[in-house]
This record gives C-alpha cells, sequence and structure tokens, in this order.
C-alpha cells in the first residue's frame, strides 16, 4: 500500500491525497456506499460504477451470519461474489459487539453472542475477525475492537480501551504470521470515549503497533454533534500524516465537509440509502421530503442542476407518486440521487482542495445547507443562493455535475 498526499489546505488539516490497494487506486477524501450484507441497497454494481462510487463497505458480521463464509469462499471472494471489482473495506463486527449489548458477553478472549437472525451461539475474536475478512477478500480490514456506549463512565472507556489495544495488538501479530500476497490492508481504530487523554493514548499506541491506516471510532453513537468533533480533533493530531485517516459511520454532508477540515480522508455512512427509503433526498439546500403534498404536480427533478440518472430522466412529482404508491422504482430513483449526491460532494471537496479554494468552499456549503427544506423554498439550482449572494461564478459553489455500520444501510 501506498498513501500520497496530494495537497493540503493551509487554512485547515484538510488534505487531498491518492491511497494505492491491489484493487486501484482511490482519491481521497472519500466516502465509501455502505454494502452491509454484500449489496448497497436498491442499488447493482453497475449503478455504483455510473455514478463514481470508488470503494464501498461490507460487514463481517452480517455476511458471517448469512450467507455464510463457505458461500461466499464458494465464489472465491466477496467480489466475484457481488460483481464489484473495485476495492472493498470490511468492519471487522466491532460495532455489532456495541449494537446487540442484550445478545451478547464480552471475555478477554472474544465476545460470545447470540445471532440476531436464529439465535444461535457465535463468537468472534480477533483472529478470528481477521481470517474472515481475509477469506472475503476485503482490501481494508478493521481491527477487532469494543465501542464503548454513550455516555461511558471513565473507569468502563479505560477498561474497554485496555482490551480494544490488545486485541489490537492481536490483530497486529495475526498480519505478520499472515501471507503477505493475501493479506488485505489493515487499518487500527482509536477508541477513548470522550476523554481526550484517552483519545490520545489510543491514537499513539496504535500508532507504535504501525497499521496501514487508522480510523477514528466510538463517534456517532449516540452523543452530540459537539462532542463528536472534539473526539476526531482529539485523535488526528495524534495519527501519522502519510497513512490514512478514517471516520467511521459518519456522516451528514456538513459533517463531512467539517471533517475533512479536520483531517479525515475516508467516510462511509448509511444515510443516504436509509432516508431514500423513506422518501427523504440530499440537496445542496439541504433535505426534500418528497412524501410531502407540495410535490404532487411539481416537475422539477429532485435538484434543479444535478446531473445524475434520476434528476436527468424523471421529476418529484413521479418520484412522490411512487414513493406514495410504494413502488420499488421510488426508492431506487432517490437513492442514486442521494449516492450520487455523496459522491459528487467528495468530488468537490477534491476539486476545491485542487484549486486552493476550500475555505471559501467549506463556508458556503456549510452556511447554505439546512437539515430540511420546506417544499416551497426547494427551487434553486443547487449552490444558486450563494451564487446570488457573493457573485461567484458556481464552480465552487456545489453545482452538480458528473462525478467520479453496523446496521444496514
Amino acid at each position: 500500500m501506498t498513501y500520497q498526499v496530494l495537497v493540503t489546505d493551509p487554512c485547515s488539516q484538510a488534505r487531498r491525497g491518492r491511497l494505492q490497494t491491489r484493487r486501484g487506486a482511490i482519491d481521497t477524501p472519500v466516502f465509501m456506499p455502505v454494502g452491509t450484507q454484500g449489496t448497497v441497497k436498491a442499488t447493482s454494481p453497475a449503478e455504483l460504477r455510473e455514478i463514481g462510487a470508488q470503494i464501498i463497505l461490507g460487514n463481517t458480521y452480517h455476511l458471517f451470519l448469512r450467507p455464510g463464509l463457505e458461500v461466499i469462499e464458494h465464489f472465491h471472494g466477496l467480489h466475484r461474489f457481488m460483481g464489484w471489482d473495485r476495492p472493498i473495506l470490511t468492519d471487522s463486527g466491532g460495532f455489532q459487539v456495541f449494537s446487540l449489548a442484550r445478545l451478547r458477553r464480552i471475555e478477554e478472549e472474544g465476545v460470545h453472542f447470540s445471532s440476531h437472525i436464529d439465535g444461535r451461539p457465535c463468537f468472534l475474536s480477533p483472529e478470528i475477525a481477521m481470517e474472515m475478512q481475509t477469506a472475503l477478500g476485503t482490501d481494508i480490514a478493521m481491527v477487532f475492537d469494543e465501542c464503548p456506549p454513550y455516555p461511558c463512565e471513565r473507569e468502563y472507556a479505560e477498561a474497554s480501551l485496555e482490551r480494544t489495544l490488545r486485541w489490537a495488538r492481536r490483530c497486529r501479530n495475526w498480519v505478520d504470521r499472515a501471507d503477505p500476497c493475501r493479506r488485505p490492508l489493515v487499518f487500527g481504530i482509536v477508541q477513548g470515549s470522550v476523554y481526550p487523554e484517552l483519545r490520545e493514548r489510543s491514537a499513539r499506541e496504535l500508532v507504535g503497533q504501525a497499521f496501514d491506516g487508522y480510523a477514528v471510532g466510538g463517534v456517532s453513537v449516540g452523543e452530540p454533534e459537539p462532542a463528536m468533533m472534539r473526539a476526531i480533533e482529539q485523535s488526528v493530531p495524534f495519527l501519522p500524516e502519510d497513512q490514512p485517516r478514517y471516520a467511521m459511520g459518519l456522516g451528514t454532508p456538513p459533517q463531512i465537509v467539517e471533517m475533512v477540515a479536520r483531517g479525515i480522508d475516508m467516510f462511509d455512512c448509511v444515510l443516504p440509502t436509509r432516508l431514500a427509503r423513506n422518501g427523504t433526498a440530499f440537496t445542496a439546500q439541504g433535505t426534500l421530503n418528497l412524501k410531502n403534498r407540495p410535490f404532487r404536480t411539481d416537475e422539477r427533478p429532485i435538484e434543479v442542476g444535478c446531473a445524475c440518472a434520476t434528476c436527468r430522466n424523471f421529476n418529484r412529482g413521479y418520484i412522490r407518486h411512487l414513493i406514495k404508491a410504494e413502488e420499488i422504482l421510488g426508492l431506487r430513483l432517490i437513492t442514486i440521487h442521494n449516492l450520487h449526491f455523496y459522491l459528487n460532494l467528495m468530488a468537490q471537496i477534491r476539486a476545491a482542495l485542487e484549486n486552493g479554494v476550500f475555505p471559501q468552499f467549506r463556508e458556503r456549503f456549510v452556511a447554505n445547507y439546512a437539515p430540511h427544506v420546506p417544499a416551497t423554498d426547494a427551487g434553486l439550482p443547487m449552490g444558486a443562493d450563494a451564487r446570488l449572494r457573493d457573485g461567484t461564478s458556481g464552480a465552487m459553489a456545489g453545482t452538480c455535475g458528473s462525478s467520479p455500520s453496523c446496521e444496514p444501510g
């Protein structure tokens, strides 16, 4: 693996980079669509390639339970099984340890848990998690960790971190023994809850174990947004500048922009696909609930100026009809648009960094984005309000053109 920082922003910690994997290069900052169970919900691999997905995420826990590793090994790995020829990152299952609290028992050796599908007893350890990810044929594997809950007493957070660091060392030892031709890249995961000294210690000790990259974990687990941002700020300064940094399970569009400014390179989140299934679409102005009655005769695309296949071919009124009629095409069309929006946002961020205008892009995007856009205000093209206010040309104001968890997305 090689990771090269190509451009840095002098006004923040943002950087433009390129991560080389065995299945191709990944331009960063990058968003990874979530394909928890071997599919990014409601999309095909061809559609993902068309909208510019460079890498997707899979989940070891879910694939272990269904269809099972023996099935995926029969097809010679997850890539061939699902028809995806670009890189895959897999979560080790550590977040499921957090989310299945009532079904699991944590011990030093690993975690005993009951399958959420049929109740059968299962066991995961650091070594098993690494072996399973290798069997899947993943390109980037995550160490096995424990994600502490929020809120979390310091005593518990410290004990959890001690165990996570021991588990990380066992993952590192497994990597050292593995066939270098078969093993994936392996990322360590910084934990420590909301305690800055624990975050620093976690980062420093993981760097000492010499992983291929580093993630910030234990965020977006119920804490308020300022605490989430502080966890990033308390972790990144202690991570190597010449290796990729990944914020796990995040976030909303403005959160992603702000975390790029704090030095994060890689993101994943279920929001684009999950909200699409509820009839919610992302735009540069904020989200639109296409179930709302004012959209029933709206002839505009989801976002004026968007180049995705949905916006090129369909209008809001038709998509609203599909959603209200519970037709599968409706959620597919919104999913394609939402994923395109996220991937195009990352392309805009990369372009802003390359052109030396990331601070301006950051300020405009965050200022113009609202969590929910009223149907009566949803008419301007992407970024149009910013251009009207400050006279910019629109090239970096959000114009949408062609672009390169535990829980199912």
